[in-house]
């Protein structure tokens, strides 16, 4: 007899967290579609969630640990694996000293709660500072700024889309991520509405998904933003438009401020970023006098030379404009699970550096930028043991082929993942989770970053076998084991410290609970974001500080750049930069077959006028090269692109040998990072530069 069950879950394969509704038939997925009574995301959902079932049933997946031999993979058990992971991580240690470890840990680990929860003891019981992560690739700027500014890492305001009647995005595709530091599912119907009561412009060296349904697209060359948004400030100053209304007490340094943009006229950085002084000006009036605005800057603008400056003069452009902490300005959201509350600064910086090259250390972390250069320099402190944890790092850091080379080398590797990938086949031992559909979720980091305050727990739609373990249970093995325990079993789960998170939380007094949760499988609405402003700076001083020392100091360093901006790179004198496609997600996603069929979506993308420049055809093959290396691939022309700018999807580049996913060496591409020097950063924040490499073009 045929049995059907229903499940409602939140998808896990973006920030977007879309509630699903997955039909599971004797045993078998069926039907995957969009929960409508999901509060946050009522019923949007976008192609990759239905690749849930493709991550559940692929055969390239792991679900038991294996080895690396001369003759390739074998299947080991549990205990053994454990045990040699132990010894070899001990061993590397009692001999080299507590850095010899090293450890990365890939975005994934951010969209599971075991990980997120469990994480924090393994790292400890380790005590390696040699600890990197995507944070230092992607979004290390807003943490920065944000503790400077707010004195809490992880207070990050995101916009109030629903409410706004002006939205202004720099570096940010929304129309492809639903959101990204702003959890914004269905942002396409969202963004219509924001058409239809004001506008939404967008400021991008591409006319992408989002800056071709926008009503304004003004192009900007690649890494100039931060000049660009100087200029916004200064007119905000000068033409007398700055209102602070009931900030005017909580802001610190408003003079300071003021001071330090005078020099940056729209006249003044109008020939640098690309952008006219007059549509500067215009931008500036429009969106101070706008009801309810909001400017938003994502990862063209983060992974950037000066994307720390970036980010604090976003914020500088909601506060000064009266949108800061008020409906459809920028706000911070209140989940109910909240670890950001800050009774105190939270945070700390700079408190170590790395060995090679001085990188200060950012909350715990070094910069994936030393990541290489800590492996391969002799000397005490050299990185010889590795441990990755859900990431890919050969594929989503700098200089690639440089990683390659240095994982070969070291004297042992572990890595926690569910896939024999571009990194992890350099791995000794490989300790595959459970993931996806067999494992309960709840989204402790992108609550935090909603547009609308919800809570949503999902149980498992299968049961693990039991040769599967979780990654709390991984994790939490190696931490008892590091630490001399007899046992690995279990002590608490990521369900108690949830449960724990929710009745202990800002709506403790709603009864709030994971049994509520449970009852209500489509997710409770919590409302829209309210003002928590007061409740969010510390009570250290208990307000903005508008001109941090480390932000006004690397205005020199911008100011620089400037003057020599026109001494471009002779033999590289074309600019790279990365963009976003709707059915992938990092590097990850391309085992899918129903996300990368059809044409070849690895292309470089080039204004006609940089074609014609060099004889290419559309569809032809041709090469970019860097100083660090180079990439074949077909071209794509159009002018969707600024001339002089060329741009690579990111997360492509599964032609490596050792690689064990079939579907994706067969839609290999290129990998965009292999173009990345490794030491080219914002030198304020230690985040990759990705944006704007000097690169040339060759026909083939």
């Amino acid at each position: 007899m045929s049995t059907t069950r229903i499940h409602h879950r939140a998808c896990n394969l973006c920030e977007a967290i879309c509630g699903l509704v997955i039909e599971v038939q004797d045993g078998a997925i069926g039907a995957i579609r969009g929960d409508k009574d999901d509060p946050l995301s009522r019923g949007h959902i976008c192609p990759k969630a239905v690749a849930l079932k493709d991550v559940y049933n692929d055969p390239d997946r792991l679900r038991h640990p294996v080895r690396r031999t001369a003759t390739g993979w074998e299947r080991i058990s549990w205990e053994e694996a454990y045990e040699e992971v132990i010894q070899k991580l001990q061993q590397t240690q009692q001999q080299y000293g507590k850095a010899a470890v090293g450890v990365y840990l890939g975005n994934p680990n951010v969209h599971n709660y075991g990980s997120t929860l469990f994480l924090p003891p393994f790292l400890k019981a380790l005590k390696t500072p040699n600890l990197f992560s995507a944070t230092s690739a992607d979004q290390l700027p807003h943490h920065l700024v944000a503790y400077w500014m707010f004195g809490h890492y992880f207070h990050l305001p995101v916009p109030d889309l629903d409410p706004t009647d002006f939205l202004l995005i720099l570096g940010g595709n929304p129309m492809v991520s639903n959101g990204s530091i702003m959890t914004a599912p269905d942002f396409s119907k969202r963004m219509r509405a924001i058409s239809k009561r004001g506008q939404v412009v967008v400021i991008d060296p591409r006319r992408s998904e989002t800056a071709d349904k926008a009503d304004q697209h003004h192009f900007i060359r690649p890494g100039t933003d931060a000049a660009f948004l100087l200029a916004m400030v200064q007119v905000m100053f000068a033409d007398q438009l700055v209102q602070l209304g009931r900030l005017t007490d909580m802001a610190e340094q408003l003079e300071e401020v003021e001071q330090a943009v005078g020099p940056y006229t729209p006249e003044a950085v109008a020939a640098y970023c690309g952008v006219q002084a007059a549509d500067i000006r215009a931008l500036a009036h429009a969106f101070c006098k706008a009801e309810k605005a909001v400017c938003y800057g994502r990862m063209g603008v983060s992974t950037q030379a000066f994307g720390g400056l970036c980010q604090w003069l976003i914020n500088l452009i909601n506060i000064l404009s009266g949108n800061f902490d008020q409906a459809g300005g920028a706000m911070f959201a209140q989940p109910a699970v909240d670890f950001a509350v800050a009774p105190k600064r939270a945070g700390k910086t700079n408190r170590w550096a790395s060995r090679v090259s001085g990188y200060p250390e950012r909350f715990g972390e070094l910069p994936v930028a030393a990541m290489v250069e800590e492996m391969t320099t002799p000397g005490p402190g050299q990185i010889r043991s590795f441990i990755s944890v859900a990431g890919n790092p050969v594929l989503s850091t700098a200089d690639g082929g440089a990683l390659e080379e240095a994982l070969e080398a070291l004297d042992f590797m572990v890595s926690i993942d569910i896939y024999i990938n571009e990194t992890t086949r350099f791995a000794n031992i490989i300790l595959p989770p459970t993931t996806g559909l067999e494992v309960s979720h709840y989204d402790i980091s992108f609550h935090a970053l909603a547009i609308r305050n919800t809570a949503k727990y999902s149980p498992p739609c299968f049961e693990k076998s039991e040769e599967q373990r979780h990654d709390y249970e991984i994790l939490q093995a190696l931490s008892q084991r590091m630490l001399g325990a007899e046992t690995d079993s279990p002590t608490v789960t990521p369900e108690q410290m949830l449960d724990a998170g929710l009745r202990t939380g800002p709506y403790a007094s709603t009864g709030i609970s994971l049994d509520q949760l449970k009852d209500q499988p489509s997710g409770i609405d919590l409302g829209p974001l309210q003002p928590v402003l007061k409740e969010r700076l510390p009570q250290l001083s208990g307000n903005i500080q508008l001109a941090p020392e480390p932000l006004l100091e690397d205005l020199q360093r911008l100011r620089a750049a400037m003057e020599t901006a026109t001494n471009r790179q002779q033999e590289y004198p074309l600019q790279l930069i990365g963009r976003r496609q709707l059915r992938s997600n990092n590097s990850w996603m391309h085992n899918s077959l129903r996300l990368v069929k059809g044409g070849d979506r690895c292309t470089v993308l080039m204004h006609p006028q940089d074609a014609a420049q060099h004889s290419i055809e559309a569809g032809e093959q041709v090469r970019v090269c860097s100083a660090v290396g180079q990439v074949d691939l077909p071209a794509e022309v159009s002018d969707e692109i600024m001339p002089g700018t060329l741009s690579i999807p990111h997360g492509w580049g599964h032609n490596r040998a050792g690689v064990e996913l079939q579907v994706a060496k067969e839609h290999a591409g290129v990998s965009i990072n292999d173009l990345m020097p490794a030491n080219r950063i914002d030198q304020l924040t230690g985040n990759l530069a990705y944006s704007g490499v000097p690169v040339r073009l060759e026909k083939i």
